[in-house]
C-alpha cells in the first residue's frame, strides 16, 4: 500500500448534492476536509445530467410551446416560430457549466479540497484515489444513484436511450416510447412532445406518479393526454430490437396475455434508480447493505463500521437531490456534536411538467391505510384572479388536516409555481402548524398562494371565493 500523503477531519466521497453540501458544511465547521469525485467537474447527476439540465430544457420548452399555442391568447401574436434545437441545447449546457464551476468556486471559497479520481475505502480511517491513499478521522459515502436497467433492453444511449441521453438528442424524434410514467419519465416526455415528438408512456402499474396522491396523479394523467401524451397502463416492456428503422418493443400485460409490438424512433428507460456502491470495497471491509444494494445506517447516518457514514440515494429514502443535501448537512454536524435532524415526513416532492405537481407529508391513500380521520380542503386555480390574468387556470390545491386537532398532514398541488408554493405549507408542518394557521395567514392579492389560503380555508368550509 502506498504512504498515506494526508490526514484530514472528513473525506467525503462523491462531489453530488450530499457531498458537495457536507463538504461546504463541514469546512464551515472548522474541519479540514477533501471530497472525492471522478468525474471532470463537481455536481454529481443532479448538476451534470438531472436536475438543472432537465429543468432547463422543460422551461425552454415550455416557452416554446406557449409562443406557438398560448401568447396568441394573450394579445401576443408570433409569427414564423422556429425550433432551434442546437440552440437550445447550448443554453442547458451554459447553464450546467455555470453551476459546476459556481462548485468549484465554493469548494476554493471554503478551503475544500478536490480529489480528482476514483474513491475506494481499503479500510476504516481511508480513502484510496488512484496510487494515493488519504487518513480521515470520518469518511462520509455520498456516491448517489444511477439508472436502473431493465432486463431485455440494452441502453445505448441513441435509439434506446436514459435520461442522460434524452437530454441531449440530436433532433426531435417523430415517434418517442417512455417506459416508466414517473418523475423523470413524465417530465422528458413533456419536454419533446412539446417539441413535436409523439409520445407513449408504457408503466407496470395501474396508475402513473407511483407514489403520490391518487386524485393528483388521476387529474394529472388527464391534464397530458390534453397535451398529447399517450398512456399504455398495467404493461411491461419484455424486449428491444434496434434497427436503423427504429426500436421494436415487446409489450405485455402486466398480469400476463398477449403480447404486441409497439415501434419508436427513439426509446427512453426511465424505471427508476439504484444506489451506486460498486468499487467502494464495501463487502470487504464489512460495512452492511441491504436487500437493495444500499448502505445500512443508523438515525445519525452511521454504518455498523466506526467512522463510516453514508448520505443521500445510497441510504433508504427518497432519491431526491434536496433530501440528499439535508442527510449531508445533518451528518457533518452531528460530527460535529450538534444535534440536527430532519423530518423525512416533510421533504417535498415536485414534478416539474407544465403544470408542476408538488406534494408533501401523507397521501389520502396512506391516511386511509393509517386509519386516521382527516378533513380535506380543496380549492380550484380557476377562482383565483391572478391565474385568470395569468391563463394559468388548471389545478388545484388540496390540504389535508387532522379531523380533531386541524394539524396539517399532508398537502398536494397541481398548477403553475406549484413547486414554489409547497413550502408555505412546508413551513407550516414544520412547526406543526394547523390548517386554521395557513388560512389566518395573510396573503397578498391577487397571487397564486391565494390558493393556498382558500384551500386551507375549505378545510373548515369556509373557502371565500368559491
Amino acid at each position: 500500500m502506498t504512504a498515506m500523503t494526508t490526514s484530514y477531519d472528513i473525506i467525503i466521497i462523491g462531489g453530488g448534492p450530499g457531498g458537495y453540501v457536507a463538504a461546504i458544511r463541514a469546512a464551515q465547521l472548522g474541519m479540514k476536509v477533501a471530497c472525492v469525485e471522478k468525474e471532470k467537474v463537481l455536481g454529481g447527476t443532479c448538476l451534470r445530467v438531472g436536475c438543472i439540465p432537465s429543468k432547463a430544457l422543460l422551461h425552454a420548452s415550455e416557452k416554446f410551446h406557449e409562443a406557438g399555442h398560448d401568447l396568441a391568447a394573450l394579445g401576443v401574436k408570433v409569427v414564423g416560430i422556429k425550433l432551434d434545437l442546437p440552440g437550445m441545447m447550448k443554453h442547458k449546457t451554459d447553464v450546467v457549466n455555470d453551476n459546476t464551476k459556481g462548485i468549484e468556486f465554493l469548494f476554493k471559497k471554503n478551503k475544500v479540497d478536490w480529489l480528482k479520481g476514483e474513491g475506494s475505502i481499503p479500510a476504516a480511517g481511508q480513502v484510496k484515489v488512484g496510487d494515493q491513499t488519504y487518513a480521515a478521522k470520518h469518511i462520509i459515502i455520498a456516491t448517489g444513484s444511477s439508472v436502473t436497467p431493465l432486463p431485455g433492453i440494452e441502453i445505448d444511449e441513441k435509439q434506446i436511450v436514459s435520461s442522460t441521453g434524452a437530454l441531449s438528442l440530436e433532433k426531435v424524434p417523430e415517434n418517442l416510447v417512455v417506459i416508466g410514467a414517473g418523475v423523470i419519465g413524465l417530465e422528458l416526455g413533456s419536454v419533446w412532445a412539446r417539441l413535436g415528438a409523439n409520445v407513449q408512456v408504457i408503466e407496470y402499474l395501474d396508475r402513473i406518479l407511483p407514489g403520490m396522491d391518487g386524485e393528483v396523479a388521476k387529474s394529472m394523467q388527464k391534464i397530458l393526454e390534453k397535451q398529447g401524451l399517450q398512456f399504455k397502463l398495467s404493461s411491461k416492456v419484455t424486449a428491444a430490437k434496434t434497427s436503423s428503422g427504429g426500436v421494436s418493443l415487446t409489450v405485455e400485460p402486466a398480469a400476463g396475455g398477449k403480447a404486441e409490438t409497439v415501434k419508436a424512433d427513439v426509446v427512453l428507460v426511465a424505471v427508476g434508480r439504484r444506489a451506486n456502491t460498486d468499487g467502494l470495497g464495501l463487502d470487504k471491509i464489512g460495512v452492511a447493505m441491504d436487500a437493495r444494494g444500499r448502505v445500512e445506517t443508523d438515525g445519525h447516518y452511521k454504518t455498523n463500521v466506526a467512522g463510516i457514514y453514508a448520505v443521500g440515494d445510497v441510504i433508504a429514502g427518497l432519491m431526491l437531490a434536496h433530501k440528499a443535501e439535508e442527510d449531508g448537512v445533518v451528518c457533518v454536524e452531528h460530527i460535529a456534536g450538534q444535534k440536527s435532524h430532519v423530518d423525512y415526513n416533510l421533504v417535498p416532492g415536485v414534478v416539474y411538467t407544465a403544470p408542476e405537481v408538488a406534494a408533501i407529508g401523507q397521501t389520502e391513500e396512506q391516511l386511509k391505510e393509517a386509519g386516521v380521520k382527516y378533513k380535506v380542503g380543496k380549492f380550484n386555480y380557476t377562482a383565483n384572479g391572478r391565474a385568470r390574468a395569468m391563463n394559468a387556470t388548471t389545478g388545484f390545491v388540496k390540504i389535508l388536516a387532522d379531523a380533531a386537532t386541524d394539524r396539517v398532514l399532508g398537502a398536494h398541488i397541481i398548477g403553475a409555481s406549484a413547486g414554489e408554493m409547497i413550502h408555505e405549507i412546508a413551513t407550516h408542518m414544520e412547526y406543526g402548524g394547523s390548517a386554521e394557521d395557513i388560512a389566518r395567514t395573510c396573503h397578498a392579492h391577487p397571487t397564486l398562494s391565494e390558493v393556498v389560503k382558500e384551500a386551507a380555508l375549505a378545510v373548515d368550509g369556509r373557502a371565500l371565493h368559491s
